[in-house]
């Protein structure tokens, strides 16, 4: 059988052919039977859904996936995955790279492209730490995300709430979203 496994670090995550819809379409054209789908950050291995998918998975099988960063950021963890996949008589086929041969050469491309995307992904994280530690010299700046609501128009939100109004009708009143609401409420 052939499964494929699509995975975004948070939903909103929808650009360079890296949305679930993408992924799902791509996986899909590629012949898979049945499709995993998370939105879960790649800073580890221990996404749930991908580790019940592994421990379905059985002999003649394939674990495909778009991109070699949907599957794997670590050089370590992409090569202890795949070799048990392997051992277990599991095909592994990235699409963009094809499939991962059970050989030497196979071995040592797959590793070679899983350095470079633990690489990618440290640089990432580099720019961004520098790119806020500028940020920080503005005696403007602010950690996090600004807020949109002051005090009093989150608390006239809550008491219309407390007065039997719907979240939805207050949200229509102040312009709040839902979330934004039971976030308050908390």
């Amino acid at each position: 059988m052939i499964y494929g496994y699509a995975r975004v670090s948070t939903l909103g995550q929808g650009r360079d052919g890296n949305s679930l819809e993408d992924q799902v379409n791509a996986l899909k054209e590629y012949g898979c039977e049945e499709i995993v789908t998370e939105a879960f950050s790649a800073k580890t291995m221990e996404r749930p859904e991908f580790q019940k998918l592994l421990s379905r998975l059985e002999k003649t099988d394939t674990l495909a996936v778009t991109k070699l960063d949907r599957f794997a950021r670590t050089t370590i963890e992409g090569v202890q995955t795949i070799q048990d996949l392997f051992n277990r008589g599991i095909k592994v086929h990235i699409l963009n790279m094809g499939l991962v041969e059970d050989t030497n050469i196979g071995h040592l491309i797959l590793t070679i492209m899983l350095a470079f995307a633990e690489y990618e992904r440290s640089m990432i994280a580099e720019r961004c730490a520098s790119g806020k530690s500028i940020a920080k010299q503005n005696p403007n700046y602010k950690e996090g995300r600004p807020k949109k609501y002051t005090k009093i128009q989150l608390d006239h939100a809550v008491s219309l709430l407390e007065q039997g109004k719907s979240y939805k009708e207050v949200s229509a009143i102040t312009g709040i979203s839902k979330s934004t609401l039971i976030r308050a409420l908390k």
